[in-house]
């Protein structure tokens, strides 16, 4: 198949996959007001394929003449990495800085997954890799829509997976049969779920061996017998693209994913029981998906300068000198990213395993900065527009036949009509005061993996070998 349509895509999600959104079965998902609209958002990665204007940067053509979408192609160089940023990112543009995700997160996975199978392998003996190889090939000939669920529900955080007073905390084999395993436990913080073919699961953490029936990584398809997908229920549904021009046409859905004893086969197991691994692939996944993360952040801090510079433009206080310095403290805080964000691809390296890896400390730190500064860019972005963004009127009131015309005669800018400034104050609104904007400033902080972690593996990939050298030297110390 190679490439699929959008309408492909919406009809594969018809197959039976038992979803839960507030109490209720949804018996289909894209037809759902609310799985609806996130199996819409999640179709801009299939039309960007068809259309056009982002067909060439959307696919690529292997030798075979074949066309595949882009973001299966394993990265060889810097610019296969840079080429990736830029299908993610013009993804989220089109999705007005929320991330489609359905193949970027599933393909992290694959290529994290062919770097720890091949290291299993060559020191254990094992044969993952070829099934990761055959799995990779099943989801990009057939250009399937993927999930990854890693973070386990963790109970008690203190103990480890085995010492836990509910076994099932972590994802865990509970029976081996000769053709396959059974696995048990739920994953939390699910992305786009309820709207792909397969399910990746892998490890969250290191391991010991008392842990071994925890280190487990497979692959299913989502209507696998078994598998429960309970919707989160944060966000409210909206209709109006004007009061709300992102959250009303936008959604990801992220789910507590329930596995109710289901039966995993052995092409389709990529771990079972080789706990050393478990870290590693833990960390390696997350790796390659932060510099997935810090793509598909660009457009949202290229947005908030956007939206600064053009309403102070509207607010007629684009020369005072403190409104001048916080629009700088914006593009140096977008700026910076981008540049951490293409250096760390100009200065990846070769694994092993044949796939070229985004630096690793470039990546943390490009993630780090944006994380650690999202919520003061927010406050800026808020400043500037003033209390109009949780005070102004509605798209009902502006179109009301005997109330409109005092909105559109009192809510005017410098330059623009009530209608405009109040469509560009709706967007600033929606994007840092609605639950669409906290979903953001969550994510900003645990995405990913948490600030800490970052800031570890910051330190832990430091080379201070080398500038204690040249400390010890410039003091004269032998």
């Amino acid at each position: 198949m190679a490439l699929r349509s959008v309408a492909q895509y919406q009809e594969s999600l018809r197959d039976g996959r038992e979803v839960y959104y507030r109490g209720e079965r949804v018996d289909d998902v894209t037809a759902h007001p609310v799985l609806g609209l996130a199996v819409r958002h999640a179709s801009i990665d299939y039309a960007m394929a068809d259309e056009p204007a982002t067909r060439d940067i959307a696919t690529y053509v292997e030798a075979s003449g074949e066309r595949y979408s882009a973001l299966f192609k394993p990265p060889q160089n810097a610019q296969d990495l840079l080429a990736r940023t830029a299908v993610i990112e013009e993804a989220t543009r089109q999705g007005r800085t929320l991330v489609t995700l359905v193949k970027e997160i599933g393909t992290d996975c694959l290529f994290g997954l062919r770097m720890v199978a091949q290291e299993m392998d060559a020191k254990l003996g094992t044969a993952y890799a070829a099934r990761v190889e055959a799995m990779y090939r099943h989801c990009r000939d057939n250009d399937l829509a993927m999930a990854v669920a890693q973070t386990d529900v963790k109970g008690d955080r203190s103990l480890g997976p085995s010492g836990q007073a509910h076994r099932d905390y972590y994802v865990r084999i509970v029976e081996e049969r000769e053709d396959g395993v059974v696995v048990r436990g739920a994953k939390v913080h699910t992305s786009v779920t309820p709207n792909v073919n397969e399910l990746f699961v892998i490890p969250t953490r290191q391991l010991g061996e008392a842990d071994a029936d925890y280190a487990v990584a497979f692959a299913i398809p989502v209507n696998t017998p078994g598998v429960r997908l309970i919707c989160s229920g944060y966000g409210a549904h909206r209709d109006s693209a004007y009061d709300y021009p992102i959250s009303a046409q936008h959604k990801m859905m992220e789910t507590l994913t329930v596995f109710d004893d289901v039966f995993v086969p052995n092409d389709r197991i990529f771990m079972k029981g080789e706990w050393q691994f478990a870290g590693p692939l833990a960390r390696t996944f997350v790796e390659f998906h932060r510099y997935t993360a810090i793509s598909y952040k660009l457009p949202l801090v290229d947005l908030l300068c956007g939206v600064a510079h053009q309403v102070t433009e509207y607010n007629g206080i684009e020369r005072a000198s403190h409104v001048r310095d916080k629009l700088t403290w914006l593009i140096t805080y977008a700026e910076t990213l981008r540049a951490l964000t293409e250096h760390a691809a100009q200065k990846g390296t070769m694994h092993p395993a044949g796939l070229f890896v985004p630096n690793t400390m470039l990546v943390n730190m490009a993630k780090l900065h944006f994380a650690e500064n999202l919520h003061r860019a927010m406050g800026i972005v808020q400043d500037l527009a003033g209390g109009l963004l949780v005070t102004g009127p509605a798209e009902a009131d502006l179109r009301h036949p005997e109330i409109g015309r005092f909105v559109e005669h009192y809510l005017g800018g410098k330059g623009v009509d009530a209608v405009d400034r109040l469509r560009l104050l709706n967007l600033i609104s929606d994007l840092t005061t609605t639950d669409f904007g906290g979903y953001q400033a969550v994510l900003a902080i645990h995405a990913e993996g948490s600030i800490e972690a970052e800031k570890i593996t910051i330190l832990r990939e430091y080379d201070n070998a080398r500038t204690k050298t040249y400390a010890r030297w410039a003091a004269g110390i032998e």
